[in-house]
């Protein structure tokens, strides 16, 4: 099967990026370097991602919104100002009515073509954001990030694919769905390796500390 010129060059891009991941060492640019890769293969106008806490719930870390200008997280964006999603309600039932959690939850890929006429899911909260904001959220596309170990690290979340030709917004593909579940599993890796360095790093600094002490 012949492989499309366009999607060979997401796959090879999709690739750079993979070794972009496994090479960064600051934990803040690594989330700009999956959140940016994701947004770039598919084409996206904006995109978020959630990193799941110990408080179970999903927190935003970055928000970009490019044809708007908002920028929330990371090194240069202003601080994340949103509510965290939790994944149960105070009840302990699972909280299928976001998108977000819902992927979580569920471990699967959620594609919606237009927010705005979907009654599966609650998107109360995006209409306010785009009230205030004057955005139009409509196509989404959320993505588990499970580790090596499959466990749950976070989501991705990309909205608004725009075609490249008209500028329009059209659905996320299948082939998005692949490439950037794809690109979903390799930074949930690269940060549980950070993670799992930064532990090992602090438990060093802790032993040297109190060598230093008896001593």
């Amino acid at each position: 099967m012949m492989v499309k010129p366009d999607l060979l060059v997401k796959i090879e891009r999709l690739s750079a990026i993979g070794i972009d991941l496994s090479a960064e060492k600051d934990h803040v640019r690594l989330l700009e370097t999956i959140l940016m890769g994701a947004k770039e293969i598919a084409g996206a106008d904006a995109g978020t991602l959630y990193l799941l806490r110990e408080d179970n719930c999903l927190h935003f870390e970055i928000v970009i919104a490019d044809s708007i200008n908002i920028a929330m997280g990371g090194k240069n964006g202003k601080p994340v100002t949103m509510t965290a999603v939790p994944l149960h309600d105070a009840n302990g039932n699972p909280n299928n009515r976001n998108v977000a959690s819902c992927t979580a939850l569920e471990n699967r890929i959620i594609n919606i073509p237009d927010a705005y006429v979907n009654s599966e899911y609650d998107f109360s909260g995006t209409r306010k954001f785009d009230e205030k904001s004057g955005f139009r959220s409509q196509s989404f596309l959320s993505v588990p990030m499970r580790d090596h170990e499959d466990i749950l690290i976070g989501v991705l979340q990309l909205i608004n694919a725009i075609d490249p030709e008209t500028s329009a917004v059209i659905p996320f593909s299948k082939e998005d769905e692949k490439l950037v579940s794809s690109l979903a599993s390799q930074a949930a890796v690269a940060l549980t390796r950070k993670r799992l360095v930064d532990g090992l790093e602090n438990l060093l600094q802790s032993l040297i500390q109190l060598v230093a002490t008896a001593i």
